[in-house]
């Protein structure tokens, strides 16, 4: 049985796909219902479970999670700033956009957010990220800094305000944000929202 869970690795799946890798039991449900009490399948949602490292040996990858849990989607703003080392502060809920409604899921592994993107906006600046056996979909960090931007109260106006809000509220490295790539911010501005403060970054970025 923990064979064919190691099968599936690190990745979520549907309940039906669970159930298929036990096909001579007739009741499948009433066989998740028990690998879910032994620990040997997290629930993150009706239908969508993950397998147990401890069964598996592989660790979980919360990227991976939030791509699955709610798609189409990519991880992004401070969850995707926080991945690329450049904010020090940790973050605790998993943040995504998604061309769906805005959700939120409460799951035993912690939160994951969904915010609501344009379809003009959502391709610009996404990369995939590739692990040993699998990958996820995340923002650039200019696409994570443009998002996190957009869809908050920020307005920034004046470059002063932009170079407050990078250095002292999210506590960014000046020669990480230096190094970013204006072709991004460029993309967004043309299709995201908050045109004015992301133009506002641009040319701080360019000055």
């Amino acid at each position: 049985m923990n064979g064919s869970l190691r099968q599936i690795g690190n990745i979520p799946v549907t309940a039906s796909a669970l159930e298929s890798l036990f096909p001579h039991i007739r009741r499948g449900d009433q066989k998740l219902r028990l690998l879910e009490r032994n620990k040997q399948i997290i629930r993150l949602k009706k239908g969508v479970y993950v397998c147990s490292p401890e069964i598996t040996g592989k660790p979980l990858s919360t990227e991976l999670i939030a791509n699955h849990l709610y798609a189409p989607s990519y991880v992004s703003m401070l969850s995707a700033l926080r991945y690329y080392g450049l904010i020090p502060e940790n973050v605790y809920t998993e943040q995504s956009m998604t061309l769906k409604r805005a959700r939120h899921f409460d799951t035993p592994l912690g939160r994951f957010d969904y915010t609501h993107i344009s379809r003009e906006a959502f391709p610009v600046g996404l990369v995939s990220i590739r692990k040993a056996d699998y990958a996820f979909v995340m923002a650039t960090p200019e696409k994570a800094l443009c998002d996190l931007i957009a869809h908050s109260l920020v307005n920034l106006r004046y470059l002063r305000e932009a170079e407050i809000y990078l250095m002292e509220d999210i506590r960014m490295e000046w020669e990480d944000f230096k190094q970013m790539d204006a072709g991004i911010f460029e993309e967004y501005v043309k299709v995201g929202k908050k045109a004015d403060s992301i133009h506002t970054l641009l040319k701080l970025l360019k000055r």
